[in-house]
């Protein structure tokens, strides 16, 4: 079989003012970046607002081995599959992929196979820019931050009036939450201090600006890129960014990015950003590529503007939520949807043999090794106690009272008999139904059976609910997801989570969602107790805030936001023909 980039470049592209019109939109709203991809202008969002909703189909998973259960893939599949059975306004809202993974291991966020979003290429690199603008953005909102400190520093109050700065922040150095970021994976700024000035006096000592520790984060962890996916208009992504706090005064008082006076700028940075991103898959149905949340410290989940424009413009919209249905699915549920007001008709959860198998007791399996021979080769029996991680997730998703498709994304090595037991446990354990999927190798027309159960459980009646409500506590929320979604029997509060919890409750917050950062390989905070663990102790080291996106998010173990580079990345494997431009080694 080709490789993903040579599958593409023998794919027939369709101008993209063409895709628009399968959906009825106006050019007046389109705003093409080149022939093959172009931005939705939201004004339209006013003309369309009449439309009936489409079907919203969520695409989820079981918690997924390093290297990823093809959710991505198998949204495209289904898109690609409801296509091929007839029906012209079908679209997918996916999220737009990091220049880390890019570069790194997991490779990009545009599909695989024969169900891919095209232009490939752009996608995964620079695309129409937003991942440079939010960057951008962020890193002005830092560096005016370290200024302030270092002109509070130098001059009393009257030099700061004369310099049009009314009042003194006082920020706490050891209190500074806005740290630096950059779309790329670099362990080695994990961890650096800044603030060391390169003036010297006349004894020719350093005048230090004020030196501290901070950090960069990658891209899409930056707290601007969870406001963008949750805003649903210009005003309200200025008014999100203006209440996102940056550090703390000496008293412990919040300071916001408005309370540094760059609201107005970063605004202007983001203007187009907030625009959905609008390309096409392989057999031409429309695709909104928009935000690409973290999918730990934020929700996962690409924006709801660009949901709502394909709802109103499509008979069918699959979306999907980053890692397993027990982060992205509950939080799509408790936070997105809480803020769109919008309700899933159905959810695929993507289930895979070796996933299941990795549950049941397989060998690790490590990205770039040889997978285990367990994995290539029958083993009903490992297959078999895995299936239970399968089972909890089931359960989990009809708690929110959706309707739960299984796709078994099929691979070459998977057995008819692996198959058939993965089927029939699904349908014992309350799934609509359960199809194997080869929209890998066959596109649109290996997705047809999924397309059609997915169809017909759009059909049936649904009680969708959130799990709670926001008038809650915040360690009641936490405590309600630990112990409903993940089965603790505990969850542990250190004392800095407590004191948090204290803060952001007296400060106003606590009716905002919750959030939680756990590992996606296990059920638990623990990426070692796989299978369906329960009655373990959860601990929540810390509680942080994210005010301008409108969640709370708390830290169950070590978060990483910046990740770092394996021994043979990606990087070392892609390549251009200075003659053609043609690339190579991008998957």
């Amino acid at each position: 079989m080709l490789s993903d980039i040579d599958i593409v470049k023998n794919s027939k592209i369709t101008p993209i003012n063409e895709i628009a019109k399968k959906l009825n939109v106006d050019e007046k709203y389109l705003i093409p970046h080149g022939r093959d991809k172009a931005k939705i202008d939201l004004k339209i969002l006013n003309d369309i607002k009449e439309n009936k909703l489409g079907k919203y189909i969520l695409v989820t998973a079981v918690n997924p081995t390093p290297l990823g259960e093809g959710k991505t893939t198998t949204l495209l599949g289904l898109t690609q599959g409801i296509g091929s059975l007839g029906y012209s306004k079908v679209s997918a809202c996916i999220r737009q992929p990091s220049l880390g993974p890019t570069f790194n291991v997991k490779g990009g966020a545009a599909g695989g196979g024969y169900s891919q979003a095209i232009p490939m290429e752009d996608m995964n690199l620079h695309f129409t820019g937003d991942m440079h603008s939010i960057s951008v953005a962020h890193n002005l909102i830092a560096a005016t931050l370290d200024t302030r400190i270092f002109h509070e520093s130098r001059q009393n109050d009257e030099a700061l009036k004369k310099r049009g700065i009314k009042n003194r922040l006082n920020i706490d150095i050891d209190n500074i939450y806005w740290n630096r970021v950059m779309d790329l994976t670099d362990r080695s700024l994990r961890s650096i201090n800044v603030g060391y000035g390169d003036e010297y006096n006349k004894d020719g000592i350093a005048n230090n600006i004020f030196p501290r520790k901070t950090s960069f984060e990658i891209t899409p962890a930056s707290e601007i890129m969870a406001v963008l996916a949750m805003s649903m208009n210009l005003k309200d992504l200025k008014t999100r960014l203006a209440k996102m706090i940056v550090a703390l005064d000496v008293d412990g008082n919040p300071i916001t990015v408005n309370d540094l006076g760059v609201t107005g700028s970063v605004t202007v940075l983001l203007k187009d950003t907030l625009k959905p991103n609008l390309i096409q898959t392989l057999e031409g149905q429309p695709v909104f590529v928009h935000c690409g949340p973290f999918a730990n410290i934020a929700h996962g989940n690409s924006s709801i503007v660009a949901d709502q424009i394909a709802l109103r413009l499509s008979d069918y919209v699959i979306t999907e939520a980053g890692f397993g249905a027990d982060i992205g699915a509950e939080k799509f549920f408790d936070i997105k949807c809480r803020y769109s007001g919008l309700k899933p008709d159905a959810v695929v959860l993507v289930a895979t043999i070796r996933a299941l198998k990795l549950n049941g007791g397989g060998s690790t399996i490590s990205p770039g090794i040889k997978l285990p021979e367990e994995y290539t080769s029958e083993n009903l029996e490992m297959l078999e106690a895995g299936l239970s991680n399968l089972g909890r997730h089931i359960e989990n998703l009809k708690k929110f009272g959706v309707n739960v498709v299984v796709a078994i994304n099929k691979f070459k090595d998977d057995t008819p008999d692996e198959i058939q037991l993965l089927k029939n446990y699904s349908i014992e354990m309350g799934a609509l139904d359960a199809c194997e999927t080869d929209h890998f190798s066959n596109g649109g027309e290996g997705a047809q059976e999924l397309a059609k159960a997915v169809i017909d459980a759009c059909e049936k009646p649904s009680n969708f609910k959130k799990l709670y409500d926001s008038d809650i506590s915040i360690s009641e929320k936490i405590e309600l997801v630990a112990k409903s979604i993940y089965r603790a029997s505990k969850v542990s509060f250190s004392d800095k989570a407590i004191s948090s919890i204290e803060k952001f409750t007296k400060l106003g917050f606590s009716d905002l969602p919750i959030c939680i950062a756990k590992t996606p390989a296990s059920f638990s905070h623990d990426p070692k107790l796989l299978g369906v663990p329960e009655g373990f102790d959860f601990p929540i080291t810390d509680i942080r805030l994210s005010a301008g996106a409108g969640f709370i998010y708390a830290l169950a173990g070590n978060i990483n936001t910046m990740p770092g580079m394996i021994t043979f990345p990606n990087a070392m494997k892609i390549d251009i023909d200075t003659e053609t431009e043609e690339i190579f080694g991008l998957s």
